[in-house]
Order: structure tokens, then C-alpha cells, then sequence
């Protein structure tokens, strides 16, 4: 009972922000401009001075897990692969193939992962997840890029591709992670009043993160083909934890750095997914569909994984 209680500790706050945030946008609080804003502020601004400032005072050589990194990119692949097959054996149409394979198994690390990981093991655990995220952003939108462009290859141009592919380049929060590695690594040192405002900045992040998903909920985008939907729901919040779970054991990993391999890994369809599938063509309304109704099953799902990572002593 301790361990259940435990895990509601963990889980509960962050949806019970999320919920805040989906209220005050019914009471008139927010409105579609509020939301976009504060989406666009928190990924363009506030994230990557949170990646950067946990990264960068870290001890890269004590927190930096390399099994970690490539079992979790590896489980990445692994559900690329596996939701693409399925798609093409169901005989999806090349739009739907797309946003669905894409949305099994990209997922929310920075908005959701992230805050998941600070309720459940602390600012330790933030900066490892921090540096783990830093490394498997760029695999996440290489194969978001991979599973949206290559089922209409015979349609797109180069345009898209080199468009996508600059965009990885020049992702902030590719850019913060790996100035925060770099930094970390050298041992560079942050003057006293910059460390103090980058904390401060810092602590926006992820309510403000939470409240942006709150309010961009809803429940009109639960349309279309929910089957496939749910499919790729149970790829993404069942599958891929399972996948990557087995992997970092296979890797040797264990303790806090499992734990949060695990946890990232089951984080709900990134939003991102939504808008990605849009611009490329591709099934927007079942990208929106499982990035819903992801979000609305991951609340049970972390409850589960986190009952069966306390049961086992993560």
C-alpha cells in the first residue's frame, strides 16, 4: 500500500497541473494565442535554459550513462520499426502510415518526461534525464522525419527533406543540450548572478510546460480512425517502455539511470508529432487523435510502470 500511494505521489501533481491548465482554459483564462505563445516560449526560451543550466553544472563523467544513452536509442528504432511494419501490413495509406508510426514512439520527453522524473527521483534524476533527453532528441526527430517522408517518397521533393533537416540542426533544444555537455564536460565555471537567474528561469519551466499541455487539450481532435489511434497509444505507452526496459537491462543498466530510461521511454505522443504531421502531409487528424488520447492513458500507464519500477526497488 505504501508503494501505491508512493507512485500517486509521483504521478498525480503533474496531471493534476495538466488538469489545471485545461480548466483555466474553459473558465476563459487562456485562450488559443495564450496557449500557442507559451508553447512556442517554453520550447524556444525557457527549455533549453533548463537543459542548459542542469547539464552544464552536472558532473558529466559521474552522471553521463553511455549504456543508458544507446539502449534508449536503440528502443527508439526498435518502434520505428516495429509500428512501420504493422502499418504496412495493415495496409495504412502512406499519410496515415506516417503520423502513425511517428506517433508510437515520439514521444513528450521535455514537457512530461522531464517533470515525471523530477517528482520521482528528485534533481538528480532531472539532471540525468536532462542528459539523456539531450541525446535522444536529435534520434526522435530523425525517425519522426524518416516514418513521416518515407511512405510518400514517390510524392515529396527534396524541399521537405533539407527543410526537416536543418530544422534538426538548428533545434534549441539540440543546441542547449550539447552546449550544457560541452560545458559540463570542460569544466567551465558560471558566474555566480548568471547560475542564480538561469535557476530562476529554470523553475518556469515545467509548470509552464504543463499548464501549455493543459490548455492545447482537446477532446475534439479524439476523431477519425481512434483504433489505429489506440494501437499506437498501447506501441507507445505499453511498447516502448518494454522495449527499452529490456534493452538497458540487456546493456547493464540498472538503478536510478533504469528507472529513468524506463520512464522516459513511456512518456505520451509528443504535441510536436501533431504539428510535424501536418506540414509533411501526413494524417493530421490521426496524429492529433493519438496524441489525445495518449496523454489521457498515460496517466494510468505511469501508474503502473512507476508500481512495478517501486516494486522492484527503482
Amino acid at each position: 500500500m505504501a508503494i501505491f500511494f508512493e507512485t500517486i505521489r509521483i504521478v498525480l501533481p503533474v496531471f493534476v497541473v495538466i488538469a489545471l491548465g485545461f480548466l483555466l482554459r474553459r473558465m476563459g483564462l487562456f485562450d488559443d494565442t495564450f496557449t500557442r505563445q507559451t508553447n512556442r516560449l517554453v520550447y524556444l526560451v525557457f527549455l533549453p535554459i533548463l537543459l542548459f543550466y542542469k547539464i552544464s553544472q552536472a558532473d558529466f563523467v559521474t552522471e553521463f550513462n553511455g549504456p543508458l544513452v544507446v539502449g534508449s536509442s536503440l528502443a527508439i528504432v526498435c518502434l520505428f520499426a516495429i509500428s512501420y511494419a504493422y502499418g504496412h501490413l495493415r495496409k495504412y495509406s502512406p499519410a496515415s502510415l506516417g503520423s502513425f508510426s511517428q506517433g508510437s514512439f515520439r514521444g513528450n520527453l521535455a514537457f512530461v518526461g522531464l517533470a515525471i522524473c523530477l517528482n520521482a527521483y528528485g534533481e538528480s534524476g532531472l539532471t540525468r534525464a536532462s542528459i539523456l533527453m539531450g541525446f535522444l532528441v536529435p534520434v526522435l526527430n530523425l525517425f519522426a522525419i524518416i516514418a513521416l517522408i518515407w511512405p510518400q517518397r514517390n510524392k515529396n521533393s527534396d524541399g521537405p527533406k533539407q527543410n526537416w533537416l536543418h530544422q534538426i540542426m538548428l533545434n534549441p533544444l539540440i543546441i542547449a543540450s550539447f552546449t550544457g555537455i560541452t560545458w559540463s564536460y570542460l569544466s567551465l565555471p558560471v558566474p555566480i548572478i548568471l547560475k542564480s537567474s538561469l535557476g530562476i528561469v529554470a523553475g518556469l519551466t515545467l509548470p509552464l510546460a504543463l499548464l501549455a499541455i493543459g490548455g492545447s487539450f482537446s477532446l475534439q481532435r479524439l476523431k477519425g480512425d481512434l483504433k489505429s489511434a489506440g494501437i499506437a497509444t498501447l506501441f507507445k505507452l505499453l511498447g516502448m517502455p518494454l522495449v527499452a526496459g529490456l534493452l538497458l537491462i540487456a546493456f547493464g543498466v540498472q538503478g536510478v539511470d533504469l528507472g529513468i530510461g524506463i520512464l522516459l521511454a513511456g512518456t505520451p505522443t509528443a504535441t510536436a508529432t501533431y504539428i510535424m504531421a501536418h506540414q509533411m502531409k501526413a494524417d493530421g487528424e490521426l496524429a492529433g487523435s493519438i496524441v489525445m488520447l495518449s496523454t489521457l492513458a498515460s496517466a494510468v500507464s505511469y501508474t503502473l510502470l512507476l508500481l512495478l519500477l517501486r516494486h522492484n526497488g527503482l
